[in-house]
């Protein structure tokens, strides 16, 4: 064998063994990696009740009742299927109808969703309170920041004449 054979060799070994490793690796962490079904992949799916999975979407309005000893029940929306959930404990604080949650249990034989944990998605356009406060401050705040009218640059964005000291200045 030549020497550049021989590197070759080393170099094909080398990356089967990659392969190999990168392969093992990515089917131990398959079960362990968890995703979020949403009502509509549950009714497809036909998920049997007692697997444990987590579900998403969005609470339904007009859905949430609350009983006694912290037991709430809502339904979760995808805007195509709705899932009957029951929790026991105390909702997180971002929790409300028409928000995204995420909430971790498994489906009991009636088709409930008992959850055991309750995930409360907050929007994308959260911002920090000194950074919000700063622009009511400066008169650039909106009430309906992050939504912008056609024809409108979103809040906090720099226009053409803009600076970015000005829009530095601007974000304080």
């Amino acid at each position: 064998m030549t020497r550049k054979q021989r590197r070759l060799m080393m170099i094909g070994g080398a990356g089967v063994v990659l392969i190999v490793a990168v392969g093992l690796v990515l089917n131990a962490m398959r079960d362990s990696i968890v995703f979020f079904s949403t009502p509509k992949m549950v009714a497809e799916q036909h998920i049997a009740a007692g697997k444990r999975f987590r579900l998403g979407g969005v609470v339904e309005p007009g859905s949430l009742q609350r009983g006694e000893q912290l037991r709430v029940s809502f339904k979760v929306t995808d805007g195509n299927a709705t899932l009957p959930v029951a929790y026991k404990g105390i909702l997180p604080d971002l929790f409300r109808e028409g928000q995204g949650v995420i909430a971790e249990g498994a489906l009991d034989s009636a088709g409930v969703f008992e959850a055991d944990t309750v995930l409360a998605k907050h929007d994308e356009n959260y911002m920090p309170k000194e950074v919000a406060d700063a622009l009511k401050k400066d008169g650039h705040w909106k009430d309906d920041y992050g939504k912008t009218a056609p024809g409108q640059s979103p809040a906090g964005a720099t226009t053409a004449g803009q600076t970015s000291a000005n829009a530095a200045e601007g974000r304080r």
